[in-house]
């Protein structure tokens, strides 16, 4: 793939988002709570530049997933507005979908067809011009290693193998922002490897690149900038080093987890 010029445009604008969630009985239960309302997301704010790694940073359930699946957008926002390359989450959803390339641990890829099948029937969903989509598949597939099982049922591919075809699937596009949910949850050390590397070659290209994470060695590898995100809220935001202050990223982690819960970790 050519390299671009990296960019300092923002291309990713997120201002007070907020999605809240209606509780059933079982839900309230399990969350030891009478309140039938859960803010996933309260009042988000952050911005991701072309050419560079951020990084939402919390726990489980810190709302990093229903954030992002707004920005997809896979859902709607229940207040604010979010932005990609200018594009609104709430009232131009298709172009938001045409700008970026969206990979998740969830995504479930019909077991039946091959590598090769679906990354040209994404390619063709997307509108790829077949020429460029042909050239495309045989770089990333060669890439990642995919091209000897380009012709292998999803079904009969390894956990890493099909992260990898995920992963291009992704990018089949080659959107100009990229956003990743847990990109190396439960992947083996080579792979995980071959996605940081990879997410690095696209922060060289001018990629912006937006994952979410409750790992701190990937955001301290990867990331130029970092949130974290808490109870559904933005508690801190900066560049990595603003953010740790001196301190290790897992350091300052929990002891900005305590000042906002206010308890022992």
């Amino acid at each position: 793939m050519e390299e671009k010029a990296k960019n300092e445009s923002v291309q990713i604008e997120i201002h007070d988002l907020t999605k809240i969630y209606k509780l059933n009985k079982k839900q309230m239960q399990e969350s030891h709570t009478k309140n039938p309302k859960k803010t996933a997301v309260d009042h988000l704010t952050l911005t991701a530049k072309s050419g560079e790694i951020y990084g939402l940073l919390g726990p489980n359930g810190a709302g990093k997933t229903t954030a992002l699946r707004i920005l997809s957008p896979l859902i709607k926002p229940d207040g604010g507005d979010a932005f990609v390359c200018g594009h609104s989450v709430r009232r131009e959803a298709q172009a938001v979908r045409d700008s970026i390339g969206f990979m998740t641990s969830e995504l479930k890829l019909e077991g039946f067809f091959t590598p090769s099948y679906l990354f040209d029937f994404f390619g063709a969903l997307h509108g790829v011009e077949k020429t460029v989509l042909a050239k495309r598949k045989h770089e990333l597939f060669e890439r990642f290693g995919i091209d000897r099982f380009a012709e292998v049922k999803i079904k009969d591919l390894s956990t890493g193998m099909l992260q990898k075809v995920s992963l291009v699937i992704a990018i089949v596009h080659d959107p100009a922002v990229v956003i990743f949910d847990e990109p190396t949850n439960g992947l083996d050390v080579l792979t995980a490897k071959v996605v940081t590397d990879f997410l690095l070659e696209l922060k060289r290209m001018g990629k912006s690149i937006l994952l979410s994470t409750h790992i701190f060695s990937l955001v301290e590898k990867l990331c130029d900038r970092v949130g974290i995100i808490i109870d559904g809220r933005m508690v801190r935001d900066g560049t990595l080093e603003g953010v740790c202050d001196g301190m290790t990223l897992e350091d300052r982690f929990f002891e900005i987890y305590r000042e906002v819960k206010g308890e022992t970790v």
